[in-house]
C-alpha cells in the first residue's frame, strides 16, 4: 500500500488473513528449530563436545529420544493460536499509523525511514501487549519437557487457567518488558525491508508490488539478519522471565529484568546473551523469507481477486478517448446567463443559512 491511499475494512482483513496464513506456514515448518532455540536460551548449552554443529544435532537427538517427534513441536498450538491476533493487530495498527504519517512521505508515495520506524514501533507495542499471554504459554510448553517434578500443562486453556491461579494475571505478562524492548527488532526490520525492496525495485525499473518472489526473499532475509543480530539479547532475557514460573530452584529465580541481566552476565558473560543465536538465525532467516514472501503473494492474490478499492473511471466516448471540454459560443453565453437568472428566481424561495460574515449559502 502506498502512502496516502485510503484504507478500508477489506484492507485490514486482507492484511490479517495474509499475515496469519504466512506466519502459520512458517511456524509449522520451522517449529523444531524454534523449540531448540528456546531451550538453549533458557537452559544454555547441553553437556556435549562443542564441535561445529554438534549442539543442534545433539539437541534434536535428545528431544526425539526423550519426548519423541512430538517434542519437536512443543508449543506449536499456542504459536498458531497467537498468530492470528498477532498479525491482525500488527498489520491493522501498522497500516493505520502509516496512513496517519502519510505527510512524512518521500514524495514518491513511500514513508521515510523515520516515519516507518514509528509506525512499526507502535504496531509492535500494541501486538506485544495484546498477545503476550499466548507467547508465555508457548515458551512454557516448549520447555516443560526438560523440567522434572513439575506437573505439565495439558493444553493452552489449561496453561492459561493454571498460570492465573498459581501466579495471578501478572504471570500472563511475564517477560512483557523485554518484549516491549524487542520493539526495536521490528523498528529495524520493517523499515530495512521496505528500503531494500525500494532499492531492488528501482534497480529493476519496476514497483515494489511487482517484485519477484526471489527479490522479496532477498529483502526479507537481509532485514531479518540485521534486526536479529542487533536485538537478540532481549530474546534471551524474555524467554528466561517467561519460563521461570515453572522453576522451583531459587538459584535461577529472577526478580526482574535487571536481576536477570546481572545473573546471566555473571554466569556466562556476554556470550550468555547470545545462547541459541546461531540456531535462531537458522530458524528466523528462512522463516522470515517464508513469512514475508507468502504474505506478499497471498495479499496480492486477495487484492487481485477481490480489489478493496473501487476505481472510478471517467466517462468516455465511443472511440475510447477522453471527451474534450466543450467551448461556449457567443449565443450560448447569453442563453447560459438567462438560464442562471431563471435558476436564481426559481430557488429564491429557499431558506439561506448565514455563516458569520460570509455570504449566505444554500
Amino acid at each position: 500500500m502506498t502512502v496516502g491511499e485510503p484504507r478500508n475494512g477489506k484492507d485490514i482483513i486482507y492484511d490479517a488473513v495474509s499475515g496469519a496464513s504466512a506466519g502459520a506456514i512458517a511456524a509449522t515448518l520451522m517449529s523444531p528449530l524454534d523449540v531448540i532455540k528456546t531451550r538453549l536460551q533458557v537452559y544454555g548449552l547441553p553437556d556435549v563436545p562443542r564441535n561445529k554443529g554438534s549442539v543442534i544435532v545433539t539437541s534434536f537427538q535428545n528431544i526425539i529420544r526423550n519426548e519423541g517427534l512430538r517434542g519437536l513441536y512443543r508449543g506449536l498450538s499456542p504459536t498458531l493460536a497467537a498468530l492470528l491476533p498477532n498479525w491482525a493487530v500488527y498489520f491493522a495498527v501498522y497500516g493505520q499509523l502509516k496512513e496517519l504519517l502519510d505527510s512524512h512521505g518521500d514524495g514518491m508515495g513511500h514513508l521515510t525511514f523515520g516515519a516507518n520506524m514509528i509506525a512499526a514501533s507502535g504496531a509492535g507495542a500494541a501486538t506485544a501487549i495484546t498477545t503476550n499471554p499466548l507467547w508465555v504459554v508457548k515458551t512454557r510448553l516448549q520447555t516443560q519437557g526438560m523440567r522434572v517434578g513439575v506437573v505439565p500443562y495439558t493444553s493452552i486453556s489449561s496453561a492459561l487457567r493454571r498460570i492465573v491461579h498459581e501466579e495471578g494475571f501478572r504471570g500472563l505478562y511475564s517477560g512483557l518488558l523485554p518484549s516491549l524492548a524487542g520493539i526495536s527488532h521490528v523498528a529495524i526490520q520493517f523499515p530495512a525491508y521496505e528500503k531494500i525492496k525500494l532499492y531492488l525495485a528501482d534497480r529493476d525499473h519496476t514497483t515494489t508490488n511487482e517484485l519477484s518472489p526471489g527479490k522479496l526473499a532477498i529483502a526479507s532475509s537481509m532485514s531479518k539478519v540485521l534486526a536479529s543480530l542487533m536485538t537478540y539479547p532481549h530474546e534471551v532475557i524474555r524467554s528466561r522471565l517467561q519460563e521461570q514460573g515453572q522453576v522451583r530452584n531459587t538459584e535461577n529465580h529472577y526478580a526482574g529484568v535487571v536481576d536477570c541481566v546481572k545473573k546471566v552476565f555473571r554466569k556466562d558473560g556476554v556470550a550468555g546473551f547470545y545462547r541459541g543465536c546461531a540456531t535462531n538465525l537458522l530458524r528466523t532467516t528462512p522463516s522470515a523469507v517464508i513469512t514475508f514472501t507468502s504474505y506478499e503473494m497471498i495479499n496480492r492474490f486477495l487484492q487481485h481477486v477481490l480489489p478493496p478499492h473501487k476505481t472510478k473511471t471517467p466517462s468516455k466516448p465511443g472511440d475510447g478517448k477522453m471527451k474534450p471540454p466543450q467551448k461556449v459560443a457567443g449565443n450560448d453565453v447569453n442563453d447560459l446567463q438567462i438560464s442562471k437568472m431563471r435558476s436564481n428566481n426559481h430557488h429564491s424561495t429557499r431558506t439561506f443559512i448565514p455563516l458569520g460574515n460570509q455570504d449566505p449559502i444554500e
